[in-house]
């Protein structure tokens, strides 16, 4: 064979070969970019959460209440210590602690026999000194008819006319006996000042006390006040009719407060100024004649008393995620989850919602951004969201 011809055959195999090369290397690499493209596909299928409606709340500009720290025990506005006015044995005590009471009800009873008996002797005295007003009444009368008949002098109408007098005051001091009788019969009757529930019952029936003994403590639960002791500092900014927001220590469940009254003497030492918060609650029940309510006297309380309003923007506190170094918030960015850090400002409270006031780092935070609710939990950034349709 010619070398011509040999070298031409070879050159065209080389070629062939070539060009196989080439042809299997660019289905393998169209069959990677294929087999990536799915790769890829199937990720952002996986990473797509759904959301409801529910899941999600909006960044809103809301008026906050700055607060002050304050705490105290409960106390009730209206509360009384029944003791006995008179001294003798106690009975008809069947009342005992947590029972209600309404005002003028009958407590107690101490033994009458003693106080009904001075009554009678009382009575009788009055009745003897009428007889006595009587006589010395005729008598006078009789003198004076003969004073004008000249039979008698005028110094004996002058005697029967003191003696008339006389008898009239022993009279007046008799009845005024028999009012002091009776008081302490009725005082045998130990009733209620208030209406409200025994607190304590200090003593036992068939006791024989004494005058000022202790019997039983009512309150009236209806009207409690708190006394909290605010820092210098902070009294400056407190004033009558701000609201608070208090708990009892251990309940999540908050009432409302009011202040009523401000001590107008800081306390010794501390310099600590006292102040007075209402509290009126509705008794917890169906009916205000049975049952008590929710709040106790001696309880211990704490919240935050509004000082200052301000405006901002703000998101639940429990939107704010705590889990990187700064607190962010999970914003929904064209339908992607962004994370966004934000600097946290004012606390306070928006329909029983505890709310933080929010801003931006590094990003502007605008109203009406929805983010993430607690319940989402942690949500990786970049991951696509869409919200599943509400069924009518």
């Amino acid at each position: 064979m010619k070398p011509i011809l040999r070298r031409t055959l070879l050159a065209i195999l080389v070629l062939g070969a070539a060009y196989g090369i080439y042809e299997w290397r660019t289905q393998r690499k169209m069959a990677a970019q294929a087999a990536t493209a799915a790769a890829e596909a199937a990720k952002a299928v996986a990473q797509t959460l759904e959301l409801a409606p529910s899941d999600t709340v909006l960044a809103q500009t809301l008026t906050l209440s700055q607060g002050l720290p304050v705490s105290g025990s409960l106390k009730a506005v209206n509360s009384a210590m029944v003791k006995a006015r008179v001294a003798g044995e106690l009975m008809d005590f069947k009342l005992r602690e947590g029972d209600r009471v309404a005002q003028g009800q009958v407590v107690a009873q101490i033994d009458p026999t003693e106080y009904l008996a001075r009554q009678r002797q009382a009575q009788r005295q009055v009745d003897a000194a009428m007889a006595q007003v009587e006589v010395a009444q005729k008598q006078f009368d009789n003198n004076r008819a003969l004073v004008d008949q000249g039979f008698i002098s005028k110094t004996a109408l002058d005697t029967s006319l003191s003696n008339l007098n006389g008898a009239k005051a022993s009279h007046l001091a008799a009845v005024a006996a028999l009012d002091v009788a009776r008081k302490s019969v009725e005082d045998t009757l130990l009733k209620a000042p208030l209406s409200g529930w025994i607190a304590q019952r200090l003593s036992q029936p068939g006791e024989r006390v004494a005058p000022e003994a202790r019997i039983v403590e009512i309150v009236d639960l209806n009207q409690l006040e708190v006394e909290a002791a605010i820092p210098p500092a902070d009294a400056v900014g407190v004033r009558i009719g701000q609201n608070a927001q208090l708990a009892v220590e251990g309940s999540p469940t908050t009432f409302k407060a009011r202040v009523l009254r401000i001590n107008p003497s800081a306390q010794a030492g501390s310099r600590s100024v006292l102040v007075y918060l209402g509290v009126s609650q509705q008794p917890d029940g169906r009916s205000t004649e049975a049952r008590q309510p929710a709040l106790r006297q001696g309880q211990f309380v704490q919240g935050q008393l509004a000082t200052t309003d301000i405006q901002a923007l703000a998101v639940p506190v429990s939107s704010v995620r705590i889990d990187k170094p700064q607190p962010y918030v999970q914003w929904i960015d064209n339908g992607q989850v962004r994370h966004m850090t934000v600097s946290l400002g004012v606390r306070g409270q928006v329909k029983e919602q505890n709310m933080v006031a929010v801003t931006g780092v590094g990003a502007t935070l605008t109203e009406g951004a929805q983010i993430l609710g607690a319940n989402s939990g942690a949500v990786r950034e970049g991951t696509r969201v869409k919200f599943t349709a509400v069924k009518p």
